[in-house]
């Protein structure tokens, strides 16, 4: 028993030691990076990130410092990558369309049908843990209502407690969906950059496809499908090809 207390307090103390080195390194690249010494912050900031640490501050970091060494499509997936984590960050989603106004591609989007544009402003309005959270405590709520109206004998208790119980009927259902599609939409991947300087996409996943059109580094695809080093990939307009995998880093 002794032995075991002993296991676990040198893990316990590991543990704070080894997070305690991770906000040392963090503070350390803000102190470059406040100092103009961009490449140190980077380096800092990637080593944190190749421990296991994932933020949205962290990443909105650093694609501030890429964007300062003017790697714009680095600086971009980076501001994906925190936009992803955190939707609704007003700072986050500035910078992103600064870096990509700096971008040579300027794609128009095919516009969504109003109910698809509805529903996916709803979604990205909150992260994934934000409408988890609501659907939790939104359906902890609704098993409330329903003891209410179960036990109570108050009529006009009940008779709103089953109103207000179809409501967070609806709600919890809601947020559940968009939950469970925003943590799809997280875990799977579905976009990435374009790395490539110029990039020609091609009709089949074969080098002697039929050349379709040309995208640029910096560049936002929708990956849907692939076969073996090849993907295919859907720009912002519509436009459909499959292009390598060396060519792309996946947000």
């Amino acid at each position: 028993m002794k032995k075991n207390i002993v296991i676990i307090f040198l893990l316990l103390l590991a543990g704070f030691a080894f997070a305690d080195d991770k906000l040392q390194l963090i503070e350390e690249a803000n102190k470059s990076y406040s100092e103009d010494d961009f490449q140190n912050a980077i380096d800092l900031y990637e080593k944190v990130i190749g421990n296991g640490v994932e933020s949205s501050e962290l990443y909105f970091n650093l694609g501030n410092a890429y964007f300062k060494i003017n790697e714009i499509p680095t600086a971009i997936l980076y501001y994906e990558k925190a936009k992803k984590l955190y939707p609704s960050d007003e700072d986050i989603q500035f910078n992103l369309q600064i870096a990509n106004s700096r971008i040579v591609d300027k794609i128009e989007m095919v516009p969504d049908i109003f109910y698809v544009k509805w529903w996916k402003n709803l979604l990205y309005t909150f992260s994934v843990d934000e409408w988890a959270m609501m659907s939790i405590v939104s359906f902890a709520i609704l098993m409330m209502l329903l003891l209410i109206f179960l036990l109570s004998n108050i009529y006009w208790l009940r008779k709103a407690s089953f109103w207000t119980g179809l409501i967070f009927v609806v709600f919890s259902l809601t947020t559940y969906l968009l939950a469970n599609q925003k943590y799809n939409s997280f875990t799977r991947d579905h976009q990435a950059i374009v790395f490539s300087p110029t990039l020609t996409v091609k009709s089949s996943p074969s080098e002697t496809g039929i050349d379709l059109f040309v995208i640029h580094e910096g560049s936002k695809v929708q990956i849907t499908d692939h076969i073996g080093q090849w993907y295919e990939i859907e720009i912002a307009n519509g436009s459909v090809g499959w292009i390598k995998e060396k060519d792309i880093r996946k947000i």
